[in-house]
């Protein structure tokens, strides 16, 4: 009994020094009840509503104050019970220590690290997406842990994530970290993840995202060329169909807390100097509610390396009035305060960045007294790497696997039939390459021969000790062990070294010698030849797609935490593949007529250019854009005959001047009308019924994708992707999907003005091999009657 209450007494003891050390991690925080000097200050009365707390604040700072609260690490205010804050934190798959604002260690050894984006992109679930932002089982994931560790000291409350860019070039470095090349897709994913992060609870924030890097950012160093210096020339057709789109979608449906532009210039202008993309486009088009940063030392290297204004100050000056905010760097804190004394700016300019800036702390509830209090309060080490969270990190990587290529049904294997396989390649017995960039320290991890050794016994060797794979020493070995096994795996591809931020490729074949390595093995192997990619970009391996001894290719992007455990699962059948590529896996012939500089998605025939992205490439592929095999077969039909025939509604005031609008859909417009002269709101939605069978033998996810063509025009894209859903179908059975086609959010184009037009005419819906038209028109005859 005495021992028994000794050992609750020294677990009592251990428990409240974990606690104490927990609470004492945390700083001194704002608004402390405890502080007599500034509790009954207005901008700590959570019952005023924010832009009263806010005006208030900025109203008691000195400018010096002000001036150092522009930059990213803002300096305490003593006298106002304001402790500094480090505005750069990184969540893009999970908690990351690359900002300085976190950093792990002490009770946060490591948080979860779910895939690199375009693995979790490749899942085509929305619903996934949010989850891994926020919800799983009624708990909270990426943003839970954030909060934790906040709690703890350990990180700040403002994630500048995700990435939205267009993965327009397959040989961008960044590309891993962005959801591909689909605007639509894109749009998706930045809507949910940020609502995912930043939570349901209206204008307060659990924690605040950012969507980067705005705008027609996607060239960090090639041919000489780097981000620094590249002045992308970009038209307005493009601007608005494409690379904007994810931005808006951020915005307009996300709400997201702050939009990040970049380092580049569009059209001759610097993006975190241009008035009209910020504060007339973010701010004023879009209604941001939250603060624009820029990216890091963006406003120094418009000044030292564009050479953009003529002096300093008026760097300060530009920026600020364009309408950024906060300056990720200390240039504005060094100039500021002179582009004041000069007349090139006033303090009224430098309030309205800090109104913004401070809205979002509040909405944060950084100024709502003892954080103990708030409704994260409570979250601390238990809430993360919680074996919920690890489970989604396994469930994302299985949906984001894709299977390429699986012939003669190759797998899944059979842990009768394969009792031995060899698992060969760079990337075989990985673990920090699994969690691509912007990762932070996992909670642990699953290699891909961890993995596979779970269902079978395994014989190991590397062929090459890193992937640029620049010697065959270690070939033999290799080719020895696929002779002796039941079934062997290349796990090939990429890394850091080959693909990375300021790293663009040269080329998109496998790096050195990885094909001679695999063609070797898959000669000399006893079974089957299973090739599985690990890698962000798309890789040109039509020798692998059309070599007659590997039956199967995988791709699996940068899996995660748990990659190994998630390709095992599907490589013996647990997990049946239901992943589809987010980005065009193109030829390495297609490069050379399309340099990373040239920014134009359509195609230029007379000069040989050939497009970009599934929406203008027609050219050859290795694997096309939204190509995944399954386990299963799927079929699909409509469940009822969809309408032949639309009308597009005009809005009262384009009724009235009936003429104006015949004359603006003529032919030379293409036929179409100006989405403002639609009466959007009260059209209504086509929808379109689809049945999706499984007539294969094993359950499997499916994911729907409708597409859309236009009728011939100045925008004419091949088609593009207008809606995705992602379904389970279990074998033999049958699934409805219905697709609520909105005419003006869906079938509108843009000209090559960048104006939004609805084209008449016949519109093609694609689904699978299903193919429908509807044909677009205006009763002209009807209207006059009205």
């Amino acid at each position: 009994m005495a021992s028994t209450s000794f050992s609750f007494l020294l677990l009592l003891l251990l428990l409240t020094v974990l606690l104490c050390s927990f609470t004492e991690a945390r700083d001194s925080f704002a608004c402390d009840p405890k502080n007599g000097a500034t509790r009954n200050f207005p901008f700590c009365r959570v019952s005023l509503p924010i832009h009263e707390r806010a005006g208030d604040l900025v109203g008691r700072l000195t400018l010096p104050e002000k001036i150092r609260l522009l930059v990213n690490n803002a300096i305490d205010v003593p006298r106002l019970g304001i402790k500094g804050y480090e505005w750069w934190s990184e969540a893009l798959h999970g908690v990351s220590d690359v900002g300085p604002g976190t950093k792990f260690g002490g009770s946060f050894p490591g948080a979860t690290s779910f895939p690199q984006v375009i693995t979790t992109a490749a899942s085509f679930n929305a619903s996934l997406w949010e989850e891994i932002g926020r919800e799983i089982s009624g708990t909270q994931v990426v943003s839970d842990e954030a909060r934790a560790m906040y709690n703890g000291g350990m990180a700040g409350l403002t994630y500048w994530s995700p990435n939205v860019n267009i993965f327009r070039d397959p040989r961008w470095g960044r590309g891993q970290e962005t959801p591909g090349e689909d605007p639509a897709v894109a749009a998706k994913y930045a809507a949910a993840y940020v609502r995912g992060l930043q939570g349901n609870a209206g204008d307060r924030l659990k924690v605040a995202a950012c969507c980067k890097h705005y705008t027609a950012y996607d060239l960090d160093h090639w041919n000489g060329i780097d981000r620094f210096h590249f002045n992308a020339r970009v038209s307005k057709q493009d601007l608005e169909d494409t690379y904007n789109v994810p931005f808006k979608a951020c915005v307009v449906e996300g709400n997201v807390a702050s939009v990040m532009c970049s380092y580049n210039q569009v059209n001759g202008k610097p993006t975190c100097a241009d008035p009209s993309l910020l504060r007339d486009t973010i701010r004023g088009d879009w209604k941001l509610n939250g603060y624009i940063v820029s990216d890091c030392d963006s406003v120094g290297v418009f000044y030292n390396d564009q050479h953009y204004t003529a002096t300093p100050e008026d760097a300060a000056a530009i920026a600020i009035k364009s309408g950024l905010d906060l300056d990720c760097g200390p240039f504005l804190a060094i100039h500021t305060d002179a582009a004041i004394r000069l007349g090139k700016l006033t303090e009224a300019d430098v309030n309205g960045a800090l109104m913004n800036t401070i809205a979002v702390q509040m909405r944060l509830g950084m100024f709502d007294g003892e954080p103990s209090a708030h409704p994260y309060g409570n979250l601390g080490p238990k809430d993360v790497c919680t074996p919920a969270h690890q489970q989604l990190a396994l469930e994302a990587a299985q949906q984001g696997i894709v299977l390429l290529q699986n012939r003669g049904s190759t797998l899944p294997l059979s842990t009768n039939r394969h009792r031995t396989v060899a698992v060969i390649g760079p990337n075989s017995d990985v673990t920090t390459t699994m969690i691509g960039n912007y990762a932070g320290v996992a909670c642990g991890y699953t290699s891909p021969l961890q993995g596979i050794g779970r269902y079978a016994k395994t014989i190991h060797q590397a062929g090459c000790s890193r992937v640029t794979c620049k010697d065959d020493m270690q070939f033999g070995a290799a080719v020895a062990a696929a002779k002796q096994a039941d079934a062997t795996v290349l796990v090939m591809g990429l890394d850091q070294s080959i693909e990375a931020e300021f790293r663009d490729r040269v080329h998109i074949l496998l790096p050195g010698r990885q094909q001679e390595l695999v063609s070797q093995v898959a000669m000399a192997s006893r079974g089957p030849t299973v090739l599985v990619l690990m890698s962000g970009g798309p890789i040109d391996v039509s020798f692998a797609k059309n070599h007659p001894h590997i039956s199967a290719i995988v791709w699996v992007g940068y899996p995660g935490q748990a990659g190994g455990a998630a390709l095992a699962d599907v490589l013996f059948g647990r997990t049946n593949p239901g992943g589809k590529l987010p980005v065009t896996w193109y030829p390495q012939s297609y490069l050379p007529k399309a340099p990373m500089t040239n920014m134009a998605m359509r195609p230029n025939p007379t000069k040989g250019y050939p497009g970009r992205t599934h929406r203008f490439y027609t050219g050859p592929v290795v694997f096309p854009f939204g190509h995944g095999l399954s386990y299963s077969t799927f079929s699909h039909s409509f469940a009822q005959p969809p309408p032949a025939a639309v009308s597009v509604t005009l809005s009262s005031s384009a009724a009235a001047g009936i003429q104006a609008v015949k004359n603006s859909t003529t032919a030379a417009s293409g036929g179409a009308v100006r989405l403002n002269l639609a009466n959007c709101n009260t059209q209504p939605p086509l929808s379109l019924h689809v049945d999706v069978k499984n007539t294969g033998t094993m359950g499997g996810s499916h994911t729907v994708l409708l597409f859309s063509a236009s009728p011939p025009g100045p925008w004419s894209p091949n088609r593009r992707l207008i809606a995705f859903e992602k379904i389970h179908v279990a074998a033999a059975a049958q699934e409805r999907v219905r697709f609520d086609v909105h005419v003006c959010k869906h079938l509108a184009v843009v000209d090559r003005f960048g104006i939004r037009r609805i084209p008449l005419g016949e519109h093609h819906f694609h689904v699978g091999d299903l193919k429908h038209s509807i044909s677009l028109q205006v009763d002209w005859e009807d209207i006059k009657s009205k």
